[in-house]
């Protein structure tokens, strides 16, 4: 699944390629990917004659402004975003065409069909799901160390589960979860109450610049990803955990472990990430006179 930095490569190079481009026709090949409204010709009727203004994005939601209208679009799986020439011919899996009035079209292609798109009018999409269940955006001046450990810290669950929940931090998916994690030293399983104040630091500088580097290589091809322009993304070269099972850790030496945690593949070193449990806290007994 893309995950930030893939989407924000997709936000990118959508922003160069069909800004001030104005739809002459939708067409929609799948209606179950039109989320909202639940009527296809609708959302067809609704987006022609409009123009791209801004390509937008909130983890991994790509928001994308029209004029008089919201698109919110995420990519799931597999989804992705082509412009073609109108002659060119059309790709399986192509589930959704924008035609434009310059010939052009933006095609959404989904092997696996787990792609959504919602229209709304203008400011109705912060106050409606998906967006409105979304945690802290990590590429952002609010998200601070304070915010992250308020966030978090309370929490009773394992380190890894609660970072892919989007609902505390956004944008964060199983390969950057691996990496931060790594980065930090800590072990997936630990628990926030097991992290000292320096741990939490360095966590929270571990997933900023683990992000901010990747977009920087537009993102990780994996499997299929590629973004708007068919190119590939160069992190996967620099990954230190992520995909690595059973191969040397880059610090150590030691093999680097694979697992699975909440049902998602894991990769980590134990000598590099090892386990530590919170410590028992013991009351005070107030002295007897």
């Amino acid at each position: 699944m893309p995950e930030l930095p893939e989407v924000e490569t997709v936000r990118r190079t959508l922003n160069e390629l069909i800004v001030g481009k104005t739809i002459q026709h939708v067409q929609v090949r799948l209606p179950r990917i039109i989320q909202k409204p639940d009527d296809t010709v609708l959302f067809e009727e609704l987006l022609a004659g409009r123009t791209f203004q801004e390509i937008d994005r909130r983890g991994k939601f790509l928001r994308m402004v029209l004029d008089g209208i919201i698109l919110v679009s995420h990519l799931r799986m597999e989804g992705r975003y082509g412009l073609y020439e109108q002659a060119e011919p059309v790709e399986p899996h192509t589930h959704v065409i924008f035609r434009f009035t310059d010939g052009s079209e933006l095609r959404y292609r989904d092997v696996r069909q787990f792609g959504t798109m919602h229209l709304f009018a203008p400011g109705e999409e912060w106050t409606s799901p998906p967006l409105n269940k979304l945690g802290l955006e990590p590429l952002v001046d609010s998200f601070t160390l304070e915010a992250f450990r308020a966030v978090l810290g309370h929490r009773s669950s394992k380190m890894k589960p609660l970072l892919l929940n989007q609902a505390y931090v956004t944008g964060l998916g199983n390969i950057y979860v691996d990496e931060a994690l790594y980065s930090a030293c800590i072990h997936p399983e630990r628990t926030p109450d097991s992290l000292t104040k320096q741990e939490w630091q360095t966590l929270h500088q571990a997933v900023v610049s683990t992000l901010s580097d990747a977009v920087r290589q537009g993102g990780s091809s994996i499997k299929s990803y590629v973004n708007g322009q068919g190119e590939m993304g160069m992190f996967q070269q620099q990954l230190q955990a992520y995909g690595r099972g059973g191969e040397p850790c880059k610090r150590c030496g030691e093999v680097i472990t694979k697992t699975v945690l909440a049902g998602r593949g894991t990769h980590y070193c134990k000598q590099c990430q090892r386990m530590k449990r919170a410590r028992k806290r013991v009351p005070v007994r107030s002295k007897q006179v």
